[in-house]
C-alpha cells in the first residue's frame, strides 16, 4: 500500500536518570528535508539520528524534536565561575569609575564575559544513548503507521478517480460509435450542396474522406488510456508503490486524454474529456503527497 508523506509520531523512553521524548512531523517534499532539534548534550548523536532518519523516513519535509528531562535537575544545569566573574566585575567597575559612568549594568556585563557561565554537561553515557534511540524508534514506528493509515485513504481516493476516468471513457465509446458515420454524412451533404453530386469525383472524394476520418480516429488513444489506467491501478497495489512512478503514469494518462479531446471533433466527447481532466488534476494533486 502507498504511504502519505504527511505523518506524525511521538516516542517516550526513560530510565532512573532521564526521560527522552521524540516528536516527528512531516509534510510533502520532493526530497528529504530534515530539521533536527536536539538537546546540546546529545548533539554528537545528530549524524547517527540523521542517518537513521534517511533510511526510515525516505522523503518529506520532516521536523524532529528531541527533549530530555532529568530526575536530578542539576545534572545539566549551568554553573558560574565565581573567581573569574569577580575578576571581570572588578575590571569593569574600575573602567566605569575611571570614565565616571554610573549607569552601566556591570553585573550583566560580567556574566556575559567569556567562560564565566559554564555547563555541568558531561559526555552522554551508553545507557542514556539507548534511552534516546528507544524513544526515537518508537516515534518512527508511530510516524510510519500514521503514514500508512493516511496512505490507505489516499489509495481509496485515487482508485475511485481512476475508475471515474474509465467510466467516462465508456461514455466516449458510446458516443464514438455514431460519430464517424455522422461526419461522413455531413461532408457528403456539404459536397452535394456546394458543387453538386454529379460534379464530385467519387474515387477522389472517398480517398480524401478516408484520410480525413483517419485523422479523427481515436481508437488508439482509447486503447492507450485504458492501458495506462490499468497500469496505474496495478502500480498502486504493488508492494512498494512509488509516488513518482504513479506521477509519471498520470502524465501519460493526461497525454492520451488531451489527444482524445483534440481529435474527437465532437462537442459531447469534448465535454466528457473536460470531466476526465478534472479527475486527473485531482489525482495529480493527491500524488504530490504520496511517498
Amino acid at each position: 500500500m502507498i504511504k502519505s508523506m504527511t505523518g506524525y509520531g511521538t516516542g517516550l523512553a526513560e530510565n532512573q536518570t532521564v526521560k527522552y521524548t521524540v516528536e516527528i512531523k512531516s509534510l510533502n517534499s520532493k526530497f528529504l528535508e530534515l530539521s533536527l532539534r536536539l538537546p546540546k548534550h546529545v548533539s554528537d548523536k545528530e549524524l547517527a539520528l540523521r542517518a537513521e532518519s534517511g533510511k526510515l523516513i525516505e522523503r518529506g519535509k520532516v521536523n524532529i524534536t528531541v527533549t530530555a528531562e532529568y530526575a536530578d535537575q542539576t545534572a545539566t544545569s549551568s554553573t558560574i565561575n565565581e573567581r573569574l566573574f569577580k575578576k571581570y566585575y572588578a575590571q569593569l567597575k574600575e573602567l566605569a569609575d575611571a570614565v565616571g559612568d554610573e549607569q552601566s549594568p556591570l553585573l550583566q556585563l560580567a556574566l556575559q564575559m567569556p567562560e564565566v557561565v559554564g555547563s555541568n554537561e558531561t559526555e552522554t553515557d551508553e545507557e542514556e544513548v539507548k534511552v534516546l534511540f528507544e524513544a526515537f524508534h518508537q516515534a518512527i514506528e508511530k510516524f510510519n503507521q500514521f503514514r500508512l493509515d493516511e496512505g490507505n485513504v489516499l489509495s481509496a481516493d485515487l482508485q475511485k478517480r481512476v475508475a471515474d476516468i474509465m467510466a467516462f471513457q465508456k461514455e466516449v465509446e458510446a458516443v464514438d460509435g455514431d460519430r464517424i458515420p455522422l461526419i461522413r454524412e455531413r461532408i457528403a451533404q456539404y459536397m452535394d450542396t456546394a458543387v453538386g453530386k454529379e460534379n464530385v469525383d467519387m474515387n477522389r472524394f472517398e480517398q480524401e474522406l478516408i484520410y480525413y476520418i483517419d485523422k479523427l480516429d481515436i481508437t488508439e488513444e482509447k486503447v492507450r488510456l485504458s492501458s495506462h489506467c490499468a497500469y496505474f491501478l496495478e502500480a498502486l497495489k504493488a508492494p512498494n508503490p512509488s509516488g513518482k512512478k504513479l506521477g509519471f503514469i498520470s502524465q501519460e494518462m493526461g497525454r492520451e486524454i488531451n489527444t482524445l479531446g483534440s481529435k474527437a471533433n465532437n462537442a459531447h466527447i469534448q465535454q466528457i474529456v473536460v470531466r476526465m481532466k478534472e479527475e486527473l488534476e485531482k489525482i495529480k494533486e493527491q500524488l504530490l503527497n504520496v511517498l
